[in-house]
């Protein structure tokens, strides 16, 4: 009996290891090479394509099926895109029933014409805005497979982020313009019909050539490998390009490490580039006119600006180029670029143009998925635009963040909040998602670093970057980054600010005379726990700080810089909805408690925060 047990001991033990083991294998990235030749016709908006895919399947499962997104087929009239725009309760204005107005020449149509794999045919389906196809052959994990396409498009009249002859008379604004495979993770396939929100795609490698009317310029994702033979301002210096002599032009363009790949044409573009010191070649494409010249003339060296803050601050900026491209619908980042309509003033132009920038950053380089957790990305590119402009544009005087936060507190005194875990294109309404993706995750950012302080905040996120880029990190990787680097456990933070809906509500009960000391007692209202920073302020002006972590965070976060200088830390356990304070100094000496006058706890009734002395407490 003994001996049995000892080997039921050992058996579950190397069961453990094993699945230990499995547990903690690296996360996977599947992996695509991209080669695509395309001619535009630009008198029928329509194009032919070739493309061959070299995917990789990194994952330890075996494939059976794939999925490729045909985005422009959303632009067609009782698509669920359309539907879903004409049905909800507040529609994006942008959209509306335009889809449903398109005449057929306006359509936004994809279609693949043959595919497949290794050379053998494959069967596939067209389901709107997702290919389905069945494998005729398994893909093994660890193999390479080579998928040869033919596909159609016509541009659609442009209605949202993509398509031809927007607002402001752009030609072309070609994003989601290519059949793309489908992203493939740990949670298997993310085949999303696309509705109108945003994207979530495969890392890899891009060798695209663009067959146009020779009047056009070009510009987008990656490097023109052919600039000494298009000209157009691409040339190097010296070289005299000659005028081409037939009626077309080939593009050449490459992207390394990307997950999209977006181009611009117009034949009115102007072209304005500079190189940066220690950063990439910056481009500017744009219509000059008597709306765009003098804001736009401006714009190249708040871009160089902001680049060399975000390189310092977030991490380095890996590409050798940055293009900023009038089009679009209003602002969409790309890899290596940004489509931005260009008729704005000089704070909207440079507002804009940092905000798609510093997707680069979140969407472009770590990857966060914007589908599923478009408040990560969303989140900290709304809470990094108010940091640089504060740093290259204008000094803030007040809370640098007290846009995002307003907007926050709107939305939960509103009613119709909800988590941010729901995917993007599942919120009930366009108001709850805007605000909370964009506002509730800027909250979500700059509060982090009130609960972990703000040095440990600036170095989170710089190893936030280091060891999260082209591997999609998701919310609980960035988490887990911060209590790395803080020591603290993080996961209660998530639970209630992402997970949930739950509010913050402290508030300063009493100030009460306790013979020779002081009695503070501080109250939970709402149903979010949090730790408190409690400044005391005497009458002299002096001020003095009170620390209460929580303890579930299981540790405390450092002193801060620029805060007055911490005399007591008490832990508050999550339970108990009041605390009591005991200060060893007369209640005469007292002018005021007050919570957090930092801001940066999201307290949505801040009106119960501060408690100002008087004497008839100093009688109690």
């Amino acid at each position: 009996m003994i001996k049995r047990l000892r080997f039921a001991v050992v058996v579950v033990s190397l069961l453990g290891i094993s699945l230990s083991v499995h547990a903690q294998k690296d996360r996977f990235q599947q992996k695509v090479k991209y080669e695509m030749d395309v001619r535009m016709d630009v008198v029928k908006n329509q194009y032919t394509g070739t493309q061959k895919l070299h995917y990789t399947n990194n994952s330890p499962d075996t494939l059976d099926r794939a999925f490729y997104h045909l985005y422009y087929n959303a632009f067609q009239p009782n698509s669920m895109m359309d539907v879903r725009s004409r049905t909800i309760a507040d529609p994006d204005r942008r959209v509306r029933d335009r889809i449903q107005n398109l005449k057929p020449e306006e359509y936004g149509i994809m279609e693949v014409r043959s595919l497949k794999m290794n050379g053998k045919a494959v069967g596939f389906v067209h389901e709107e805005t997702i290919l389905e196809v069945d494998l005729s052959d398994p893909i093994l994990p660890g193999e390479t497979v080579v998928f040869d396409m033919e596909f159609f498009g016509q541009v659609p009249l442009q209605v949202r982020r993509a398509g031809r002859d927007n607002a402001e008379g752009i030609r072309y604004s070609m994003s989601q313009w290519y059949p793309k495979m489908a992203a493939y993770d740990v949670r298997g396939w993310h085949a999303n019909p696309y509705i109108g929100r945003e994207f979530y795609g495969n890392f890899g490698d891009f060798d695209v050539k663009i067959t146009i009317d020779k009047d056009y310029l070009l510009g987008g994702t990656g490097y023109l490998e052919n600039a000494n033979q298009i000209g157009k301002g691409y040339e190097d210096a010296g070289v005299k390009v000659p005028e081409p002599k037939t009626k077309e032009l080939t593009w050449h363009f490459t992207a390394p490490s990307v997950h999209d790949f977006m181009w611009a044409a117009d034949p009115k573009y102007t072209l304005v580039k500079q190189q940066m010191e220690d950063g990439p070649m910056v481009h500017l494409l744009y219509v000059k006119d008597g709306k765009t010249e003098e804001n736009w003339g401006k714009l190249m060296q708040y871009t160089i600006d902001a680049i060399a803050y975000c390189s310092e601050n977030f991490g380095k900026y890996p590409y050798k180029q940055y293009s900023v491209i009038q089009g679009g619908d209003g602002g969409m980042e790309y890899p290596m670029a940004t489509l931005i309509t260009g008729h704005r003033n000089l704070r909207s132009l440079v507002g804009v143009t940092v905000h798609e920038l510093i997707h680069s950053w979140y969407y472009g380089v770590l990857g966060f998925n914007e589908s599923s957790e478009p408040w990560l990305d969303e989140g900290f590119t709304t809470w990094g635009t108010s940091v640089v402009m504060d740093a290259v544009f204008e000094k803030d005087p007040d809370f640098i963040h007290n846009g995002s936060y307003r907007s926050y507190f709107r939305l939960a005194d509103a009613g119709y909040e909800e988590p941010l875990t729901t995917h993007g294109d599942h919120y009930n309404l366009n108001s709850a998602y805007g605000p909370g993706t964009y506002n509730k995750g800027a909250v979500f950012v700059e509060q982090m670093s009130y609960v972990v302080g703000k040095e440990n905040f600036d170095k989170a996120l710089l190893r936030l970057w280091k060891d999260f880029q082209y591997k999609h990190p998701n919310g609980n990787d960035v988490i887990r980054t911060f209590e790395k680097v803080s020591g603290l456990e993080l996961d209660w933070y998530y639970d209630y600010f992402i997970a949930s809906t739950k509010q913050i509500d402290y508030g300063v009960k009493s100030v009460e005379a306790e013979g020779k000391n002081t009695k503070i007692t501080l109250e939970r209202v709402g149903m979010m726990p949090m730790p408190l920073d409690v400044v005391v302020t005497y009458q002299d002006g002096s001020q003095e700080l009170v620390y209460l972590p929580l303890v579930i965070q299981r540790g405390e976060k450092p002193e801060e810089a620029g805060m007055p200088k911490r005399i007591l830390t008490q832990k508050w356990p999550w339970t108990s909805y009041t605390t009591e304070v005991k200060l060893a100094r007369p209640i005469a000496e007292i002018k005021s408690v007050e919570i957090d006058p930092s801001m940066r706890m999201a307290d949505v009734n801040r009106e119960n925060n501060k408690l100002e002395v008087s004497q008839e407490m100093e009688k109690k």
